[in-house]
């Protein structure tokens, strides 16, 4: 019998303790690929002994996805999933752990028919992220190493410092604080090399995200007024959709609607994701990245929109519990880097410069 490593009984007990606060009695889904098991088995051995009254596992390979897209129809493409939505509807907590062998899994697919499945399929994210304690987290795979460009023991580090080596409960304290001050604030400028932009958030509601949803997590998030957003910004990072990476991504920005999208690499293919519908064309979201044992980017959306010292914006959907107003299938999460000498500003005040708040927190 394989020895069990203590750092996903960790994670284990982290998620079903603090993140989703089980009770007795519930009823708990996980999904998973099936790299992810040594953490499936963690959570369902933890689970039961803290008297869940049912555990459902789904593990499907990742390559389904492909399977699917590949061996469907459009009709079939349209058919609305009930047996996913009663599974939904009938669960208190979600668990996803992202995992897999094959980080370009859907890579090969033509975008539009992601799009519109997400169409098809949105109710049940809605109903999810609305009516159920759910949560995102990683398990440290060798796909996910070799897409970071690291050897699986030193991402296995690093994915294990990102989620248990976190004071989660003071970062929840600072990140409130921060709430606080952007729920007063107007306006948001991003400022940096090849980047001004000006975004309006008078009115709108900021969240702290402190290992609820997410794990690891770490970022205050808000939404932007749908009509004022105004300037560009360039993305260093490559922007990740699906598997694809669309490099040097340029965004210009007026009254709100993107005007604008340039790449160095797979310009065509980003302007047709964010032709998917009029909402895909503005930012659904702002977000502020504050887990400062995150500071490598390796091209994992869970891991890098909380790189302390960034910031990302969402082009698409907004969450409603931000007041945000923006409807779309889509929500593409894009990050700036701003610790090589990028500065926000809220109102006529600076609060933060080369990734550190001047604000005390």
């Amino acid at each position: 019998m394989s020895l069990v490593d203590p750092r996903v009984v960790k994670q284990a007990e982290l998620l079903v303790n603090y993140s989703l606060k089980v009770k007795r009695g519930e009823r708990i889904l996980i999904s998973a690929d099936p790299s992810a098991e040594p953490l499936v088995r963690a959570l369902y051995k933890y689970l039961l002994r803290k008297g869940a009254a049912e555990v459902r596992i789904s593990m499907q390979p990742e390559d389904f996805g492909e399977i699917y897209f590949k061996n469907t129809t459009s009709a079939q493409r349209k058919i609305f999933p009930k047996i996913a939505l009663y599974e939904t509807r009938n669960v208190d907590c979600v668990i996803a752990i992202a995992s897999g062998t094959n980080t370009k899994a859907l890579s090969g697919i033509n975008p539009n028919l992601i799009s519109q499945r997400a169409q098809v399929t949105k109710r049940i994210s809605n109903y999810r992220v609305e009516h159920t304690r759910w949560l995102i987290t990683q398990f440290p795979s060798n796909a996910s190493a070799q897409e970071a460009d690291m050897s699986l023991s030193d991402y296995q580090e690093f994915v294990f410092a990102a989620i248990n080596n976190v004071a989660w409960k003071e970062v929840a304290k600072k990140q409130k604080l921060l709430v606080k001050i952007i729920n007063k604030t107007k306006r948001v400028r991003i400022l940096a090399k090849d980047t001004d932009l000006t975004l309006g958030i008078a009115g709108r509601k900021a969240i702290s995200a402190s290992g609820e949803n997410n794990m690891p997590d770490g970022e205050v998030f808000t939404s932007v007024i749908e009509d004022q957003a105004d300037g560009y910004i360039l993305f260093f990072y490559p922007a990740i959709y699906f598997g694809r990476q669309f490099e040097n991504v340029k965004l210009e920005f007026k009254k709100g609607k993107l005007v604008l999208a340039k790449a160095g690499k797979g310009e065509l293919d980003l302007n047709k994701i964010l032709s998917v519908d009029a909402g895909a064309k503005r930012i659904g979201e702002l977000g502020f990245g504050n887990n400062y044992q995150i500071n490598r980017f390796t091209k994992n959306i869970l891991f890098d929109e909380k790189i302390g010292g960034s910031i990302h914006i969402a082009l698409g959907k907004g969450y409603t519990d931000t007041l945000s107003k923006n409807k779309s299938s889509l929500h593409w999460d894009m990050i700036k880097d701003l610790r090589g000498g990028g500065e926000i500003w809220f109102d006529n005040k600076l609060v933060q410069k080369n990734g550190k708040w001047r604000i005390k927190l």
